[in-house]
């Protein structure tokens, strides 16, 4: 999953040495012909390498126009610059699984209405009631009968707080989850 597939990226991360000198040992290695450019083919290998799994077609097509569309391929530039795309994506996408999971007290693999009181309850107490219902209903009361969140729609309750409201309540909601979290496993 990309950039253009998401609409998340985070500004102001940088590539790290390290990361860069993985990528572009990778970008080598799937360049065989050393014609300076990933074909298509050569960037699906190149993200089963970095990522373990292999695109589809509509995304390798995706990635391919979104580059230079008139290029025979993808130049090291635009890989690194994908590729860190792509890491940001996967990072946020992990941390939303991590909070997913601290607020999951009974692991069932979704949330009730109970359980994102009282996980909002430890992590921002001045949080008003009202907005804590807002962001459970906002995905799952008019969507889902069930009355439950599962982690395909907990990003969406999650987008929807303010991150004002929780920043100014609290030390800030990530920060908090981070803190409450061995909390929650030990008290469920």
């Amino acid at each position: 999953m990309f950039y253009s597939e998401t609409g998340a990226w985070c500004p102001g991360l940088e590539v790290r040495p390290s990361d860069r000198r993985k990528w572009l040992k990778v970008f080598e290695a799937c360049d065989e012909d050393k014609k300076g450019y990933l074909s298509r083919e050569d960037f699906k290998v190149a993200v089963v390498m970095l990522f373990g799994y292999k695109p589809t077609k509509i995304e390798a097509d995706s990635v391919m126009t979104s580059v230079k569309p008139n290029t025979s391929g993808i130049y090291l530039e635009d890989f690194i610059n994908l590729m860190q795309k792509k890491k940001a994506v996967q990072l946020h996408h992990n941390e939303i699984r991590q909070i997913f999971t601290a607020f999951d007290m009974q692991y069932r693999g979704f949330l009730t209405l109970e359980d994102f009181r009282k996980a909002f309850r430890q992590v921002a107490p001045k949080l008003p009631e009202r907005i804590v219902l807002e962001a459970f209903r906002k995905e799952t009361l008019s969507l889902y009968m069930d009355r439950s969140a599962s982690i395909p729609e907990f990003p969406n309750c999650m987008l929807y707080l303010d991150p004002c409201d929780c920043v100014h309540q609290t030390k800030g909601l990530r920060e908090a989850v981070w803190t409450i979290r061995p909390v929650f496993r030990t008290s469920a």
